[in-house]
């Protein structure tokens, strides 16, 4: 099954990535043009296939790209932060 890159939509404040017919999402909110990384969601039956942590570090290069600044709430992409050395990569 091949992931898509990732997709924003300011408009529901949420970044997704498309797996096969479901998603998984980022929510966020925006303060001052910093996004707080509020929840991640991976469906059930695709969790402890890498989804989340693919999901995670698309949103960071998503961000790095654009230049936005941006703080994990999210004690999950905290932790995918930490081991994938991108903790710099946000504000």
């Amino acid at each position: 099954m091949e992931n898509s890159e990732i997709q924003h939509y300011p408009d529901l404040k949420i970044f997704v990535l498309k797996v096969g017919d479901d998603f998984a999402k980022i929510e966020y909110t925006e303060k001052s043009g910093c996004y707080y990384l509020m929840h991640s969601e991976v469906p059930k039956h695709l969790r402890g296939r890498g989804i989340g942590k693919e999901l995670v570090e698309k949103t960071f290069e998503y961000l790095h790209q654009n230049k936005i600044k941006a703080v994990a709430v999210c004690s999950y992409i905290k932790a995918i932060a930490a081991r994938s050395n991108k903790l710099n990569m946000l504000a």
